[in-house]
């Protein structure tokens, strides 16, 4: 891709953050949604939701990425997207727009990050006012089933 090409992210905040996924990797966004417990699963693992006849894993962001728990007064939203073996749902405090973003505002993931976001947060890209972060879909799918599988919490 070019310097002068767009790439479109759905956005969302997390801890106040701003956050984005290829808006190609999107299923779409829904709220209030019913999530199922799974006892002995990883806090990663928020639950699983049934949407439309599909089981869906719940992933809670904030836990990947060793951010404080959400305390909020409406639920937390979920954000569908594919991976290479199922739909997974990204809990966010809040869904924001699809952003169109120039490539060649990008920048690599900053070398102040610890810690697993490393392998999480592909990079930013520089808005008029802020950041965007854009997490990395399967990297994140990927971290959590091994981490399930290992019966990290």
């Amino acid at each position: 891709m070019s310097p002068s090409e767009n790439r479109q992210f759905c956005s969302f905040l997390l801890d106040g953050m701003l956050f984005g996924v290829d808006v190609g990797d999107v299923q779409e966004g829904l709220r209030d949604q019913r999530i199922t417990r799974v006892p002995l699963a990883s806090s990663m693992i928020h639950g699983l939701i049934n949407l439309r006849g599909q089981i869906v894993t719940v992933v809670d962001l904030r836990q990947c990425l060793d951010l404080p728990k959400y305390i909020g007064d409406r639920p937390p939203a979920n954000i569908i997207v594919r991976t290479r073996d199922e739909p997974m749902s990204f809990l966010a405090d809040e869904i924001g727009d699809v952003l169109s973003v120039s490539e060649s505002d990008f920048e690599p993931a900053p070398e102040t990050l610890r810690g697993v976001a490393v392998d999480l947060i592909r990079g930013t890209y520089k808005l008029d006012d802020g950041l965007i972060r854009v997490l990395d879909t399967q990297q994140i799918a990927d971290y959590v089933v091994a981490k399930a599988g290992q019966g990290q919490t």
